[in-house]
């Protein structure tokens, strides 16, 4: 499909990979008419299914400006969801990651700049806190990352506020928390801990917990981070935030194998390995900033979202 409308016209980058598909799909939903740009890395066209009739899909580098200068003619607004987006792989391949999530945002937010781009929508990551004792996490905390990753997710937020203070380019900065849901990949060697859990408990086998299991996450399902991002496109007093976007509840890792083995109806215990290099050890957001400048509320709570996302990789 060719877009050649000029109006509330958005660019996903990284469209094609998990929340970056929902937010497609959130975007045609809310009448937006989207383009997606995706080099299919770790993304996959499959997360598209739904909406390849009505979108233009660029396989394509953020990191190339040729490619990049010309799906963003037009754009209205870039949610920059494309990165290499895994704390292990970053510490595997540092160089990599970095010229993925450092060189590749920069390039964005001076194409976006250069292109008459109104507003940035920039997927930023909690793990900027790295390890801190005050809980809930509240956005003026400063920031301690402990891999580079989150050194590399916190430097595209500063880009992010530099963009805005220094060329008036209207930048969000959403901080995700742990989102998970339906079509996360869980066969990756980096694979997010929920679809790993999911698929451990559908066949009968014992998940890996890294660790003692008493560590939290703040685990967000994607239908709200994907409503986050289509309030941030808006949002009149947000330019120039940083923003923790979560449920706002704490999960132990141990609750969460609880709470999944009660749902698939499953006795297996987990066996324990190690704690991974790189992981901070409680994760948890104050949404007093989302709620004010966003009008954010996240509706859909973790035993919903998970039986959601059980039920999809059921079918």
């Amino acid at each position: 499909m060719s877009v050649n409308s000029k109006e509330h016209l958005a660019l996903v980058t990284g469209g094609a990979g998990f929340i970056g598909g929902h937010l497609v799909e959130g975007l045609l939903k809310a009448g937006w008419l989207v383009r997606v740009i995706d080099d299919l890395s770790t993304g996959s066209e499959q997360n598209l299914a739904h909406a390849m009739d009505r979108i233009e899909l660029t396989r394509g580098d953020i990191r190339d400006a040729d490619t990049l200068e010309r799906v963003m003619d037009g754009v209205e607004v870039v949610f920059h969801q494309a990165a290499m987006a895994s704390v292990p792989r970053s510490i595997a391949r540092p160089l990599l990651s970095n010229s993925v999530n450092i060189d590749g945002t920069l390039l964005v937010l001076e194409t976006a700049r250069q292109s008459g781009v109104r507003r940035v929508v920039y997927a930023a990551s909690s793990s900027v806190y790295g390890e801190t004792e005050v809980l809930p996490a509240v956005e003026t905390l400063p920031a301690t990352p402990l891999s580079p990753y989150a050194l590399q997710k916190y430097t595209g937020e500063v880009y992010c506020r530099l963009y805005t203070e220094l060329h008036g380019l209207e930048t969000v900065s959403l901080r995700y928390f742990n989102v998970f849901g339906p079509r996360q990949n869980p066969d990756s060697d980096y694979a997010a801990v929920i679809p790993r859990f999911v698929t451990a408990a559908l066949a009968g086998k014992a998940p890996v917990i890294y660790g003692d299991g008493e560590q939290t996450r703040d685990f967000i399902y994607v239908e709200n981070a994907v409503q986050a991002n289509l309030l941030a496109a808006d949002a009149d007093r947000a330019s120039g935030s940083v923003v923790n976007i979560a449920a706002g509840k704490r999960t132990s890792l141990n609750d969460l194998w609880k709470n999944i083995r009660r749902i698939v109806d499953t006795d297996v215990e987990p066996s324990y390995a190690a704690p991974r290099e790189g992981d901070i050890r409680d994760s948890f957001a104050d949404l007093a900033l989302a709620s004010d400048l966003l009008g954010y509320d996240p509706g859909i709570g973790l035993d919903e979202g998970l039986a959601r996302t059980i039920a999809s990789f059921r079918s």
